[in-house]
């Protein structure tokens, strides 16, 4: 059993291979060798998912057998086995899902390129969740910037050069500012690792020295972080990027790159800072009011939308909010509730854009409202996909929205002073949440007497359906049965701190 202390590092290193591979294959073979990837990736992160369950910690593994500071380290923990079966789940189904649009938006001489880039994609996200090094992670997220940035630009239209061009330039601010802190930690303590980094930072605090700058290093790190994964006010570059897109890649994107740099900074506050030397610096009551103003003001941007895959965009905004408000809290229960909503947000994200390009196929291939009238019954797979979806969003009961907004209540009322003002914009948030859409599930489902639109059946699009299918057990599956994932996400963070 101790081999599969191997299957992390394996991971990754099968990714950087896969992208090297694929470079010199078509784009059919090179497809095909991703699809293998994700299945055998998705089998190592449950092996090893289920070893850290079973051995009741964690474990580091030392690649090459060189100790720090020479060697590199990977860890691996429940949380982070669990996060990296999810991603590689997630991706998998999205390219299945997406695969049928991606011959139209990508010439057929790159299609293979679009492969090798969701490898590296998969490589540094999971690098980002097993790393226990800081410039490691570093690395990883600008392998991670540069991917996202040519799945956008890949299609090549003028709307995806100018979300590519604005993407980089805010990925770029992040990353640097990431870097200026990682190199203030540095020069503090004398150490990237992050298990050493926590010890001399709880010894500079101890002692009362460096505050100032200790203090500045966090901020860089935590707004660079904020900034790549599209935190309010610095979202501007998110709407563009995800609706222009190819689906696959708006899917993908929405639902795991931003989580990665979500993860990287999880594991700066338990792993690096310390959960209490962090929440003690207040810097998690700033991201509690960028995260309550994100979910009132991505929702509101999202209802003002004409656009339906830019309204999914938006209500990114909104959920990535939910995600910092629970940092914000600075309690467990707001970190564990916030987990649950990274997977949960993956789960139902990526469903809906998945759908709203069926609906959108049987309307013309408009995306404006008026022209979607009557889509879910043109296309029943994408219009049950996508009620499920707006159902979980708003967070009714059964689907994994609901457990998500129990969590944050239950850890809101747990802090006395953040209680009210995370209640009342819990609340608000979800009535706009319902606004926007269950507006577009009632215009899916207006009858249309005379249509030029042809309908889609199963026939049609086997593959598409099942995906869509696979998308709904699974956020179903998180909405009635989500006591074991809670657990799991409790137990990741025990062994985290």
């Amino acid at each position: 059993m101790d081999f599969v202390r191997n299957f992390p590092c394996i991971s990754i290193m099968l990714c950087l291979f896969a992208g090297i591979i694929s470079s010199g294959l078509r784009g059919k073979a090179a497809m095909l060798v991703n699809a293998a990837l994700l299945v055998t990736n998705t089998v190592l992160s449950a092996c090893t998912l289920a070893y850290t369950l079973a051995a009741g910690e964690s474990f580091v593994y030392v690649m090459g057998q060189f100790p720090a500071p020479w060697g590199n380290e990977i860890r691996a923990g429940v949380l982070e086995s669990l996060m990296a079966l999810f991603f590689c789940i997630i991706m998998l189904l999205s390219l299945f899902g997406g695969r049928h649009k991606l011959i139209e938006g990508v010439e057929e001489g790159k299609l293979y390129l679009y492969y090798v880039l969701m490898d590296l994609l998969l490589s540094s996200l999971l690098a980002l969740v097993y790393t226990n090094d800081m410039f490691t992670a570093y690395v990883f997220v600008e392998i991670n910037t540069i991917s996202a940035c040519g799945l956008i630009m890949i299609r090549q239209n003028g709307r995806t050069i100018e979300a590519a061009v604005r993407y980089m330039i805010m990925s770029l601010l992040g990353s640097g500012m990431l870097l200026l802190g990682l190199c203030m930690l540095y020069d503090l303590t004398g150490h990237l690792l992050m298990s050493n980094i926590k010890e001399s930072v709880a010894q500079i605090v101890a002692e009362g020295q460096y505050t100032i700058p200790l203090i500045i290093s966090i901020v860089l790190m935590s707004v660079g972080l904020c900034i790549k994964s599209a935190l309010f006010p610095f979202h501007a570059w998110l709407p563009d990027a995800y609706g222009y897109s190819t689906v696959s890649s708006a899917a993908v994107l929405s639902s795991l790159v931003s989580k990665g740099y979500i993860f990287l900074l999880i594991k700066i506050i338990y792993r690096v800072i310390g959960f209490e030397i962090y929440r003690d610096s207040r810097i998690i009551d700033i991201l509690f009011v960028f995260g309550l103003m994100g979910m009132i003001f991505g929702s509101l941007s999202a209802i003002r939308e004409n656009d339906i895959r830019r309204m999914i965009a938006f209500s990114s905004v909104a959920q990535i909010g939910y995600i910092y408000m629970g940092f914000g809290m600075g309690t467990e229960a707001g970190m564990t509730a916030s987990v649950f909503h990274i997977l949960s947000h993956a789960a139902t994200k990526s469903l809906l854009f998945i759908a709203a390009v069926g609906l959108t196929d049987v309307s013309g291939r408009n995306r404006q409202f008026i022209e979607l009238t009557g889509a879910g019954y043109r296309n029943k797979w994408a219009g049950a996909a996508f009620t499920v979806g707006s159902l979980a969003m708003v967070g009714v009961p059964m689907f994994s929205g609901f457990i998500s907004k129990l969590l944050f209540s239950q850890a809101a009322v747990q802090n006395n002073t953040k209680m009210l003002p995370a209640l009342i914009v819990l609340g608000i948030s979800t009535i706009l949440n319902a606004i926007y859409f269950m507006k577009t599930v009632i215009r899916i489902y207006t009858p249309v007497e005379d249509t030029p639109y042809p309908s889609m059946t199963f026939r049609n699009m086997p593959l598409y359906a099942v995906v869509l299918v696979a998308f709904i057990i699974l956020n179903v599956t998180l909405g009635v049965s989500s006591q074991p994932v809670v657990d799991m996400i409790r137990q990741g963070l025990a062994m985290f701190a």
